[in-house]
């Protein structure tokens, strides 16, 4: 693995840690110019992953750090797409549903990916030509530890959907009704943040669709663990991948399918 990744991994757990360092007292919320809630382990971990990665070179484009122009990210082949406190209604709940979100994005497209649990200590992180692993904190420089997940092959006839805990999923109805022929039940879970993928990827959930608004931090590293499953991040209803760095940040609506449902409905 790159040395780059490896670091990233550290300031993902790193970040982490300082989320639960405040996730364990009592704390202020700040409501933000754009309506969303901050607080101070929002900061902290935003601070302890850039310290990190700065010194490699690699912009930067966060949720918690100044966006520059399109006109100067337009010339970067690279950068880091990180969201250091994702899920911050969960957090401010206290119901353990919030993550550390960490992508590497080249030329527009999301190559590697990473995904802590603050909470449960576990990280999950890969790309293509890498494979994508999961394993405690405690484990990450011991790669022996490392469990690798493979997509699970078949589906069976139950599509466990998954959506977001703090949003309704929007115009759900036209997508049921293209899977309904292909499956006798579907299931709906609900969680809040990236959290969602860590279902998806072990195959706990096969699909999720978001018809509500997000940016680009929050789906980057997903993405890249998705389609290095074989699996894809497509937008709606124009189905094409989601790219990053746009001009706007903002996502299009999109749908998340697994590989054993990409076949299923070959």
């Amino acid at each position: 693995m790159k040395e780059i990744y490896k670091i990233a991994l550290k300031a993902a757990i790193l970040g982490s840690k300082e989320i639960i360092n405040v996730y364990q007292e009592d704390f202020e919320t700040i409501i933000k110019e754009d309506g969303s809630p901050l607080t101070k382990a929002d900061l902290a971990s935003s601070s302890a992953i850039n310290e990190l990665l700065e010194p490699l070179g690699i912009p930067i484009t966060s949720e918690e750090t100044t966006h520059l122009p399109f006109e100067t990210r337009n010339k970067w082949n690279q950068c880091w797409c990180i969201d250091p406190l994702d899920g911050t209604k969960e957090f401010i709940k206290k119901n353990g549903e919030f993550a550390v979100n960490i992508a590497h994005i080249v030329e527009g497209n999301p190559v590697f990916g990473i995904i802590t649990s603050p909470v449960k200590e576990e990280v999950i992180f890969g790309g293509k030509g890498i494979g994508v692993f999961k394993c405690k904190f405690d484990e990450i420089t011991l790669s022996a530890k490392w469990k690798e997940i493979t997509p699970a092959k078949d589906l069976g006839v139950i599509l466990r959907l998954i959506g977001s805990r703090s949003h309704g999923t929007g115009p759900l109805q036209d997508l049921l009704n293209s899977l309904n022929p292909y499956f006798s039940e579907i299931v709906f879970t609900s969680k809040g943040s990236s959290m969602k993928f860590f279902d998806l990827a072990e195959g706990h959930a096969h699909i999720y669709p978001r018809f509500a608004p997000t940016m680009e931090w929050d789906i980057a590293a997903g993405q890249a663990i998705m389609e290095a499953l074989g699996g894809e991040v497509i937008s709606h209803p124009m189905g094409l991948p989601l790219k990053y760095n746009k001009e706007n940040l903002l996502n299009p609506y999109f749908v998340v399918r697994c590989k054993a449902l990409i076949t299923a409905m070959a």
